[in-house]
């Protein structure tokens, strides 16, 4: 919280008219009497304005309705945390003049308080005080008027400069003024009368000072350097040189003018200056650094835009010529000659050096040498020294005496950078030396040609087998006589070599699989030994060559095929690399299995086995033979399990076995077959026949079917079904609701009950479903819901007798209706088998058939009526 010391400062009275205009000076009060340091300057009377000066002004017109009018001036210091009042009374004043006797109303007239600004020249001579205004208020005509300013120059640095007149108003200047220092002033002319009323605004004058060309311009840096390519083209840029004038700008003290004065060395002027901009250029098509390598300019800057009589300054431009590549190396001698001992390698035979006019450890100067003829067998290389330029030959291989006594090089030379030639100028030519190298003769072992001998090698081969022949020859006699031969200890034991005629065996069967050699490589290193005990040495790669010594198999062999006969697919294996392994062959090698399974190529690794038609349920071994791309053949047995599933998880491992995988069927077990299909149609008839003597009740009660029918989109009347063998509903329906049994018959009912349960009636040697369900004809009340085994056990062989009946009309009529044989259509759907329903063993799994519709008992009846 900011917390001000407030205090009365004094007490200020002005004598003002009755009426006062807005913008109307009432008064000046001194505010730095009261408070140094004012911040905020307020007035609490809102007709009215305090400047910082203290002068308080009319905010709008207005009239003194009392005789006094008073308001305060608050003056604050955040800082400090001082606050001062100042409280200012305005009283009417006297209609009395001071200057004349007579009386005279107080008008406004035009006036002449506004002089244009005034003009003082810099460094101005005198006399001085020099006279530079004058400044009068019409008020003067009916009042005493006194004249004050203040502002800079006046009371404000740089004080005692001017001062004004009290009583007439002119304004003097006391001294010279530097415009550079102080271009103007500022300051603000009060009129004032006698007892304070100020009848005029305060006048803000200015005094401009104006320029005199006394400064001469300067350059903005004692020393311009810079840089520019050798050959460069007339009017290529090189730099710009800038000079400043403290004069008064856009005025010709300082307009500037730009020239060269001197060029050193005093040769053809090689630059121009743009007078204007200050911009250097090449003015000389051909700047060679070989001949001037910088040049020195001293240019001069003239204000007064150049005039004779305008001041100048002179400043030095260094202007250095960069190296271009235009000159190309040479060397100091054309011809070497040196000697070297044959078979000697990585040794430096001989220095050549060469003279470049470009500036030294430039990329222009740089040498770079090459073998341009003599070199055709990579024996010699030439390298620069960075230090000194110099080309340094080596040999990198050995020389043969034997073969060349003496080698003859041509040796060129070029530079890092590529050539920059001045404008139609001749194109370089490279320069080139010729060094003859002589060969010294020594006595030398003898040399295996070629010096690295490849041998390939079948895998698994026979121990001893011979697989090459690897000799060395005396350079001296060119022949091998009484040269031995050896494989040093510590490598690899693939090989051995005779030592007289080095013809080379294997000591060991080579194969791929095993340990070291699964590289497939080995380099072994040979010593020849001549009479002299020189020796050589020589080296054998040995190369095992992948052979065909895997049979191919087939990776699993027991399957299991499913009722859809999906194919099965059979991929084979071979370790063999190729050309040994893939494509494979496959064929079934058992005629009576070939008639009944067929193999079909899927890739070059793979086939598919699948039946040619219709075959029994079983497991089939079937002898599949596969061969490589070698000719190499693998027999494989695979086993099929051909059971009837729809996924191969049903199959439950009990088919048939078919002992030795071949299905034939002999005239004894064709009979058999005939007389047991006879002996079953006997049993099915006569089962078929008892059970058509029973008789089968429905009975149901129009409040039962209430409970169970549900209203389905039905378009139009069902038809009136008219069945000799569906006996007529009666109405049996109890309040309880339950099955009864009676001597043989059966009754099949659906009654309203808790439940809402199927029922029947078990008894006289029938297996039928009921609610009694103790022997002994006794009657029982039962509700309960039946278990999923009664049902299947009661609906299972009464299906399957009517299907079998069905299956034995004469004219196959509903055999078409009932048996229908369906494709395999591919991948069961996740909702699984549409006969499900026979294959839970759960107890809640039956809950539908408490509700259905009584439609649904017609096909009851007759799937258990004959």
């Amino acid at each position: 919280v900011l917390s001000l010391c407030c205090e009365a400062c004094k007490k200020v009275i002005f004598h003002v008219p009755p009426e006062l205009e807005a913008d109307t000076l009432v008064g000046r009060v001194d505010l730095k009497e009261c408070l140094q340091s004012a911040e905020f300057i307020s007035s609490t009377d809102g007709n009215f304005r305090v400047l910082e000066d203290g002068s308080v002004y009319t905010t709008s017109a207005l009239s003194l309705s009392a005789e006094k009018k008073t308001f305060t001036i608050l003056l604050k210091d955040i800082q400090k945390h001082v606050q001062k009042k100042i409280h200012v009374s305005l009283v009417e004043e006297e209609k009395k003049k001071t200057r004349n006797t007579r009386d005279a109303v107080l008008k406004r007239t035009k006036r002449r308080w506004g002089p244009i600004p005034s003009v003082m020249i810099e460094n101005s001579l005198g006399p001085f005080p020099l006279q530079i205004q004058q400044v009068q208020s019409d008020t003067a005509q009916n009042y005493t008027i006194y004249y004050s300013a203040s502002g800079p120059g006046i009371d404000q640095d740089p004080k005692g400069l001017f001062y004004i007149e009290r009583e007439t108003g002119n304004i003097f200047a006391t001294r010279a003024v530097d415009r550079e220092q102080y271009p103007s002033f500022q300051i603000i002319c009060f009129a004032t009368t006698p007892d304070g009323y100020s009848p005029e605004v305060p006048l803000v004058h200015t005094i401009r000072i104006e320029d005199d060309n006394d400064n001469a311009p300067y350059f903005t840096r004692d020393l311009f350097e810079f840089c520019v390519p050798e050959n460069s083209k007339p009017g290529v840029f090189v730099g710009k040189v800038t000079a400043e004038d403290r004069d008064e700008p856009y005025t010709l003290h300082t307009t500037l003018k730009y020239r060269i004065v001197s060029q050193n060395p005093p040769i053809t002027p090689a630059f121009s200056l743009h007078g204007d901009t200050g911009v250097i250029s090449v003015l000389l098509p051909q700047l060679d650094r070989e001949l001037v390598p910088s040049y020195t300019l001293l240019v001069e800057v003239r204000d007064m835009a150049g005039q004779p009589f305008g001041l100048c300054t002179t400043g030095t431009v260094v202007v250095k010529i960069e190296d271009t590549n235009d000159n190309a190396p040479t060397f100091k001698q054309i011809q070497y000659e040196t000697r070297v001992e044959e078979n000697k390698v990585r040794v430096e035979i001989l220095r050549v050096s060469v003279v470049d006019l470009d500036e030294p450890g430039s990329p222009g100067s740089g040498a770079v040498y090459e073998i341009i003829r003599g070199n055709d067998d990579q024996a010699f290389e030439i390298t620069t020294d960075k230090n000194t330029n110099e080309g340094i030959l080596c040999v990198v291989k050995g020389l043969d005496y034997e073969s060349a006594k003496q080698r003859v090089l041509v040796i060129g030379v070029n530079n890092e950078a590529p050539y920059l030639l001045a404008p139609h100028s001749q194109q370089l030519s490279q320069s080139t030396c010729s060094v003859t190298v002589h060969v010294l003769d020594l006595d030398e072992g003898p040399v295996f040609k070629p010096c690295v001998l490849r041998l390939d090698v079948k895998e698994c081969e026979d121990v001893g087998t011979a697989i090459g022949r690897y000799v060395a020859e005396d350079p001296e006699t060119g022949n091998s006589e009484g040269i031995r031969y050896r494989i040093p200890p510590g490598q690899c034991n693939w090989i051995n070599i005779d030592d007289k005629s080095g013809e080379v065996r294997t000591v060991k069967v080579l194969d791929r699989d095993i340990g070291e050699m699964r590289r497939g490589q080995c380099n072994i290193t040979v010593l020849a030994i001549d009479r002299n005990g020189k020796t050589g040495t020589g080296t054998i790669q040995v190369c095992i060559i992948p052979g065909n010594k895997n049979f191919p198999r087939i990776a699993q062999t027991d399957y299991i095929m499913c009722r859809d006969r999906k194919p099965i697919c059979l991929t084979a294996q071979d370790g063999d690399e190729a050309p040994y392994s893939t494509p494979f062959v496959y064929r079934i090698t058992d005629r009576n299995l070939d008639s009944m399974w067929k193999i079909t190529p899927h890739n070059d690794n793979s086939a598919y086995l699948s039946p040619k038609g219709d075959i029994p349920f079983g497991v089939y071994d079937i002898p599949v033979t596969v061969m490589d791309n070698g000719g190499k053949v693998g027999e494989n047995n695979v086993r099929v399990n051909y059971c009837d599933c729809v996924t191969p998880t049903e199959c439950d491992g009990r088919s048939r076995q078919l002992a030795g995988g071949n299905v034939t069927l002999g005239l004894w077990a064709i009979l058999a077959m005939i007389l047991g299909s006879l002996l079953l149609l006997l049993i099915l008839i006569t089962i078929c026949g008892c059970c058509g003597r029973g008789v089968m009740h429905r009975q149901v009660t129009d409040d039962c079917a209430n409970h169970n029918l549900i209203i389905s989109n039905t378009e139009a009347p069902g038809e009136e079904v008219m069945d000799h063998n569906i006996i007529p509903l009666q109405s049996t329906c109890d309040q309880g609701g339950y099955g009864v049994k009676t001597g043989d018959q059966q009754t099949f009912e659906m009654v309203k009950g808790r439940g809402h349960t199927l029922e029947s009636v078990k008894g006289g040697g029938h297996q039928t479903l009921g609610s009694v369900k103790e022997g002994g004809g006794q009657t029982m009340m039962d509700t309960c819901r039946y278990s999923y085994s009664e049902w299947h056990n009661f609906t299972h062989p009464r299906l399957g007798e009517k299907v079998h009946l069905c299956r034995q009309d004469e004219e196959q009529k509903h055999s078409e209706d009932y048996l229908l044989s369906y494709n395999y259509e591919g991948k069961g759907s996740l909702a699984g088998s549409v006969g499900c329903c026979s294959d839970q063993h759960e107890e809640e799994a039956l809950d539908f058939l408490d509700q259905l519709e009584p439609k649904f008992r017609t096909l009851a009846e007759t799937c258990i009526k004959r």
